[in-house]
């Protein structure tokens, strides 16, 4: 259990008794557990695995006393729904879970956070070639979701059991909202919005490095097929090369990437990148003595704050018909565009609203710091709950991205521990907790 006389300086900080309590009642040994054991589930998106961990984080919910709605996802029924985010790992099956504890009514607050992860790639590259073991060294847990996002998850129970420990009363209720499937494409945060759940304010606990993230950029997965003109490898100027025509396509990317981040918002101050344009496959040619007659680039594109899905997509297109248009090759064979995957909007909580300045002072009482307001580059279910279901969201969480989807994934836990006396607190406040 937390000691609060070991929280230094936190007394003098303008904290409640019931606020008090509920720090009290934080178990750290267990919020690391927790993550531990979630580490150890495998749960790579539409897997088996996944469904086992929502179930894992259903029991623990239920077992705390608050009122669970388990959910197996109707699958062809959301893939029909106009607004439908996409997805691309293959699935069978997704299960939703939301937790509720307190009075009737909208949720004061909810805590957000998925349960899958990203597959693990080589795994040479991981130390004892376990990328789920959940190891603790050098006072940080390692292992795959370890920062994306098992540590988030990790503190919303943790937020949820300290609730349930303390003692205190709720004015308002409180949710744990757990989704799977937000890797690729937020079909879980998707699904609960649709099933009805809401809350007056939600915070996502992805990885954000102390930061308090209001905006997130957009992605769209997207796929570019190249035609050449297959010929024997020695004679190939008789062909041409998909790889060859691919190349100014490359370039076409390059440069549009470029003119997209000449101004970015000041929200991305010191990212040198907001909107990226990244080719992540490519697959070309069947035979090594053969010119390759087709090349297949599968990448994922930036959307801009505020920016449409459309527009996006349509100054690709753009991009690639001005190319053709100086391009014999491609002006008779024209590079084919598909939007295929995930398709992330940008996402963003208005302006102005309270709960930046609720979150910021929760950080400054029990953390002692000012923390900063920021956007981040990538895509997440921010938008999902701000856009479609009206739910004012940010992000504050564990872990610093750039040790997400890597072989090296971790994430200190005094930084999962001092996150999760943070958000308890604004919960306690949010939710009217009192003795």
């Amino acid at each position: 259990m937390t000691a609060v006389a070991d929280l230094v300086g936190v007394q003098d900080r303008a904290l409640s008794r019931a606020e008090l309590a509920v720090l009290d009642a934080i178990d750290e040994q267990g919020v690391v557990e927790d993550l531990v054991r979630s580490i150890r589930v495998p749960s790579t998106t539409g897997s088996d695995a996944e469904t086992e961990e929502q179930h894992q984080q259903a029991a623990a919910l239920t077992r705390l006393g608050f009122d669970v709605d388990t959910w197996a996802l109707d699958l062809p029924a959301l893939a029909a729904h106009p607004d439908f985010p996409g997805t691309e790992a293959p699935r069978t099956e997704g299960v939703g879970v939301v937790g509720v504890l307190g009075p009737a009514g909208v949720p004061a607050l909810v805590l957000q956070g998925h349960v899958d992860v990203v597959p693990t790639g080589d795994l040479g590259k991981w130390v004892d070639r376990d990328p789920f073991s959940g190891a603790v060294r050098g006072g940080a847990v390692h292992g795959r979701g370890a920062c994306d996002m098992k540590a988030g998850c990790a503190v919303n129970l943790g937020v949820a059991r300290a609730l349930a420990a303390s003692g205190v009363r709720l004015e308002r209720p409180f949710a744990v909202h757990s989704v799977v499937s937000e890797e690729d494409g937020g079909l879980g945060a998707f699904a609960t919005v649709v099933r009805g759940h809401r809350g007056e304010a939600a915070v996502i606990t992805e990885p954000t490095s102390g930061r308090v993230l209001v905006a997130n950029a957009g992605a769209l997965t997207f796929e570019l097929t190249v035609d050449g003109r297959a010929a024997h490898g020695s004679t190939r100027l008789e062909g041409h090369s998909a790889v060859e025509a691919f190349l100014p396509v490359f370039a076409a990317l390059t440069e549009l990437e470029r003119e997209r981040n000449a101004a970015p918002h000041p929200l991305f101050a010191g990212q040198p990148l907001p909107y990226p344009i990244s080719v992540g496959t490519l697959r070309a040619g069947d035979w090594a003595s053969s010119v390759p007659d087709v090349l297949v680039a599968e990448g994922r594109m930036g959307v801009r704050l505020g920016e449409a899905p459309e527009e996006a997509r349509a100054a690709l297109r753009r991009a690639l018909d001005d190319l053709a248009a100086g391009d014999p090759w491609l002006r008779d064979h024209p590079v084919r565009l598909a939007w295929t995957g995930g398709q992330f909007a940008s996402g963003r909580l208005a302006e102005g609203h309270p709960l930046l300045g609720e979150v910021t002072r929760a950080v400054h009482d029990v953390e002692g710091r000012t923390a900063a307001a920021a956007a981040a580059p990538y895509g997440s279910d921010l938008r999902l709950y701000t856009g479609l279901s009206g739910i004012p969201t940010l992000q504050y969480g564990p872990g610093d991205v750039r040790f997400a989807h890597a072989p090296r994934e971790q994430v200190r836990i005094e930084e999962v521990l001092r996150t999760t006396r943070t958000l308890a607190v604004l919960a306690a406040r949010r939710c009217g907790a009192h003795l």
